[in-house]
């Protein structure tokens, strides 16, 4: 008899999600550097057990634990615990983290250079101009020439754009004789300007490649997928079209929705709010260069290979 053909399995998996460090399309001279974004697997009973313990230890009153409470000096101990093998989450968890200038740099280069840019080369393009300005500007100065891009993508006016499309080419020459790869000049006739801010709107936030990574990672298990998040204005209709869209290996044909909720209301977000929070700040001090060495080994099992970050996680 001819084999039948295998059938999808049918029982729902479903992941609640949460953020850290979201400040939409402001991506430099912000209040964070770092942006993480984490999916958990885990039962709605796992995640009261675990809140209940971290309240306990933590002997916090609040009625919703935030991840600034693990992250306190006094709590280490409590953190180890969550992120490592005895804890929740090792095994049910995921992390995407982005560096916001290398994302807002990929943004940069894809913007200035149209369709051509598009395409697996895009990230390395990327990598090699951020390391080769950070080199010749420090990270400040190359935040610098970074803000007058996001300002000009951002702009509430002509005269606005115009202003920032001026400081962003002079910031550009300066990285002429050291990166040869660099984006193709800045737009400096009003139609032209006025076409790229309106191609840059919605296009910067980091939650979107983050979005898709969740699609991409638990999707590839094969089963029909629903997403909980965090309640997260800038994850728009369009936002999460540009994030299943962004998933061209076919994994986002498992999702199956996505809801939002009050993450007090959902113990498994608060639980992705416990992830993304010490993420980020593990992350951002390793951008700091002040990387917690024992942090740093905890985190790594969680964090996607596929995260806007420098170099492979350390």
């Amino acid at each position: 008899m001819p084999s039948s053909a295998p059938t999808r399995p049918t029982t729902l998996l479903e992941v609640a999600c949460d953020e850290s460090g979201s400040e939409g399309e402001k991506l430099v001279h912000g209040s964070t550097d770092t942006f993480a974004h984490a999916s958990v697997d885990v039962t709605t009973e796992a995640a009261l057990a675990t809140i209940e313990r971290v309240r306990v230890e933590a002997r916090s009153p609040a009625t919703e634990v935030k991840a600034s409470v693990v992250l306190r000096p006094q709590n280490r101990r409590l953190l180890d615990w969550l992120l490592g093998e005895d804890g929740p989450l090792l095994g049910h968890a995921h992390v995407h983290l982005t560096d916001k200038a290398l994302h807002l740099t990929g943004r940069m280069v894809l913007l200035l250079d149209g369709e051509s840019a598009a395409g697996p080369d895009l990230a390395r393009r990327a990598e090699v101009l951020h390391r080769t300005a950070m080199r010749r500007l420090g990270r400040d100065g190359w935040e610098a020439v970074l803000a007058d891009f996001n300002d000009v993508v951002r702009a509430r006016s002509l005269d606005e754009a115009a202003a920032s499309a001026c400081a962003l080419r002079t910031g550009l020459a300066d990285l002429v004789d050291v990166a040869p790869d660099l984006p193709a000049g800045v737009p400096a006739d009003p139609e032209s300007l006025l076409v790229l801010v309106a191609r840059g709107r919605g296009a910067l936030d980091p939650i979107v490649p983050a979005l898709a990574e969740v699609l991409r990672h638990w999707g590839a298990a094969g089963r029909p997928l629903w997403v909980v998040h965090d309640v997260q204005a800038t994850l728009t209709d369009a936002a999460i079209r540009a994030a299943v869209g962004a998933t061209a290996d076919g994994s986002s044909d498992a999702l199956e929705g996505i809801s939002f909720v009050d993450s007090q209301h959902d113990p498994r977000v608060q639980m992705a709010d416990f992830l993304a929070g010490a993420a980020r700040r593990i992350a951002s001090h390793v951008l700091a260069g002040q990387a917690d060495p024992g942090l740093v080994h905890l985190i790594a099992p969680y964090v996607s290979a596929r995260s806007t970050w420098p170099d492979a996680w350390p």
